[in-house]
């Protein structure tokens, strides 16, 4: 969010409205394509955040502003769970109590209660349709088994579905059905203790949990400051980039979405798509006459592109390929689409 400032103060729930802002995804690959194409700008690919307030015990009974501030968790795609591990007399903390394994538990609590809330009243609805139309049986029985799953406290996301199902799971917008990547506020000296990162693992209990560590205040910091302040102290730090880079990179990974380039004069560029796009998705990003003509794509891997110094030395080394309408696109792939309309 660059240097955008939400509103942080001691003491719990001092924003109501959610803080958004579109975060510029660092890709280090498009200086280079620039460099190389003598590009005018460059424009890196984004991903939307929305920083809303703490979840409470109780907030699916509408503590805290609960029901509000699980509405705009509704809206997202992707869950972060930032969790305190630092102590800090001057810091108060919502419980009174630094335990991140009670934090963690306190907010999929909340989010499971709130799915078994809404499932309650949707199994209700279509139990009667199903009674009038046999067709939707199928349907019916999986709404039930996804209810006896979340009832036996398994988020949504655990829960195995083969196509039809994931349609009807989407349809449901459950809490628990969206990916979570776990962030770890930690203090100066706790961020050079990678067992941190392992003991949370264990406490999380979830299936496959991504944990990033960052210092909160620290990278508070950092956004502030100019380049090469920034630089010293990442240095004293002892990191190679902020954290935040890590959250934005593994957010954009959490939504299963890739990065495809375009490069030239005018700009070099990072458009998003999501994993497992073919090539007319991918040129309808840009525009969607590019997707309603598509003809061909003048494709080359991004590492190729820089070997053989761009779009020329690649056509002449032979790297450059042309794929058609059912080529799925590759993350880094640098691409000229053909149209017709």
């Amino acid at each position: 969010m660059g240097k955008a400032q939400a509103a942080a103060s001691n003491f719990p729930f001092c924003t109501i409205d959610p803080n958004v802002g579109a975060v510029p995804v660092p890709d280090p690959r498009l200086v280079i394509l620039a460099k190389l194409e003598k590009s005018e700008k460059i424009v890196p690919a984004t991903v939307e955040f929305v920083d809303i307030a703490g979840l409470v015990k109780g907030a699916s009974e509408g503590q805290g502003l609960g029901n509000q501030f699980l509405g705009h968790v509704r809206e997202c795609d992707a869950i972060i769970e930032v969790v305190r591990l630092f102590n800090d007399a001057n810091v108060i903390h919502v419980s009174g109590n630094v335990d991140p394994k009670e934090d963690i538990s306190t907010i999929n609590t909340e989010l499971l209660i709130a799915d078994m809330q809404a499932l309650e009243k949707r199994v209700g609805r279509e139990a009667k349709e199903a009674k009038a139309n046999t067709k939707l049986q199928p349907r019916m029985e999986f709404f039930h088994k996804i209810k006896s799953h979340i009832d036996a406290g398994q988020p949504a996301r655990t829960f195995s579905t083969n196509d039809e199902e994931k349609v009807w799971l989407k349809e449901l917008c459950l809490l628990t059905s969206k990916p979570i990547l776990y962030v770890a506020n930690v203090d100066d000296n706790q961020l050079k203790d990678p067992s941190l990162i392992i003991r949370l693992k264990e406490q999380v209990q979830d299936v496959f949990p991504e944990i990033i560590a960052l210092n909160a205040k620290a990278e508070a910091e950092l956004s502030q400051m100019c380049v090469e302040d920034q630089d010293l102290l990442l240095k004293e730090l002892g990191m190679d980039e902020p954290g935040l880079n890590k959250v934005i990179r593994a957010g954009y990974k959490l939504l299963g979405l890739i990065t495809f380039l375009t490069a030239g004069p005018k700009e070099t560029r990072a458009w998003t798509i999501s994993f497992g796009a073919k090539a007319p998705e991918a040129a309808g990003v840009i525009h969607t006459d590019f997707e309603k003509g598509f003809i061909r794509a003048e494709t080359v891997a991004y590492t190729d592109f820089v070997q053989y110094g761009g779009w020329k030395g690649a056509a002449e080394a032979g790297k450059s390929r042309q794929e058609g309408k059912d080529y799925l696109v590759q993350d880094g792939d640098v691409m000229l689409f053909r149209f017709n309309v």
